[in-house]
């Protein structure tokens, strides 16, 4: 569980907030997305739960054992020079003192990559390496992963996928998933629970609860 209460956040030290007075609580085995339009603190909120930021004010407790964090897709990864997918994860499992030669293997069949292990990273689709880096996420069994837009720049077949994939370690594997969404569609049909960000302010809502009470806005869209 993730409990947020009292949350005030700004970049400078005047009470100028992007993110104002926030009381939300996040339960594990959910899959919140976090929506809201550009500038409202959807990427500020992340860093704040990972503690690359601090709040100005208010607390983030978490019982989370291990929290697991996937950036948006990085078309020009490691383009300048060659490694391996294997490489990737390999490095990733060192950093957190793991040893078992079959966590890879079993990380990479988790998203559907087993045949890509000795591929460059750089020959990847946008798709692919987005894939890749989820199953790095899921190197030492995180029991959270925070998404920040997953879909970007990727093709409508990779999309598919890859919310295929977070929907099934939601709801098979209980995995907790924190995603910032632009991709509305993709929030509504795979979220336990939308978070919008608004002027400061954020709401949390059951996504059935939230559909009902946006209805005519969303058929406006």
């Amino acid at each position: 569980m993730i409990d947020i209460k009292n949350l005030c956040f700004s970049y400078t030290k005047s009470s100028d907030y992007i993110l104002n007075n926030i009381n939300i609580e996040i339960k594990d085995g959910t899959y919140t997305s976090i929506i809201g339009e550009n500038g409202c603190g959807k990427s500020t909120l992340v860093k704040l739960i990972l503690k690359l930021l601090s709040p100005s004010s208010g607390t983030i407790e978490t019982n989370s054992k291990r929290i697991s964090y996937v950036p948006q897709v990085m078309e020009n990864f490691n383009f300048g020079f060659p490694i391996t997918v294997f490489e990737i994860l390999n490095c990733h499992m060192k950093t957190l003192h793991l040893r078992n030669s079959s966590i890879i293997s079993n990380s990479l069949r988790s998203v559907g990559m087993s045949d890509f292990k000795n591929s460059l990273i750089g020959d990847l689709s946008g798709g692919q390496r987005q894939k890749i880096f989820i199953a790095r996420a899921l190197i030492g069994n995180p029991d959270t992963i925070i998404m920040d837009e997953p879909s970007t720049g990727i093709d409508t077949k990779s999309q598919n996928d890859i919310y295929t994939t977070l929907k099934h370690l939601n709801r098979n594997n209980k995995v907790t998933i924190i995603s910032v969404e632009h991709n509305l569609k993709a929030a509504y049909s795979c979220s336990t629970h939308i978070l919008k960000l608004d002027s400061g302010n954020g709401v949390l809502l059951k996504t059935s609860d939230f559909l009902h009470s946006n209805l005519e806005v969303i058929q406006n869209d």
